[in-house]
């Protein structure tokens, strides 16, 4: 089991880097993880795991690469529901990177 360190606390991580206790995310979490993946968050990138979480609330799943776009496209309009736009702020992984920094699991689909 790995774990991040996040101020005085442990947070276990699962073998792919994912939280394996969804309430243990927080900002200073998801900031930690960007770190260790060599993300600065910036406002694009609050903007998109904020959405993500809002996603995994209502469906209870972290959605897929074309799910993400559309949806992105549905609430922040098509100059940001793009995948141009979200391999940028993502690493080219974008589904299943903004997952885990959002401390949601892994798209199924993602390998």
């Amino acid at each position: 089991m790995n774990a991040l360190t996040v101020g005085a606390r442990a947070i276990e991580l699962d073998k792919d880097g994912f939280l394996v206790e969804l309430n243990d995310w927080s900002a200073d979490v998801a900031s930690a993880l960007a770190a260790a993946e060599d993300i600065a968050l910036t406002a694009e990138h609050w903007e998109i795991l904020e959405l993500l979480r809002s996603f995994y609330a209502e469906f209870q799943l972290s959605p897929a690469t074309r799910p993400l776009i559309k949806y992105t496209a549905l609430k922040l309009g098509p100059e940001k529901g793009n995948s141009l736009h979200l391999n940028r702020l993502f690493k080219g992984t974008p589904a299943k990177l903004a997952a885990k920094l959002a401390g949601l699991p892994k798209p199924t689909n993602c390998l």
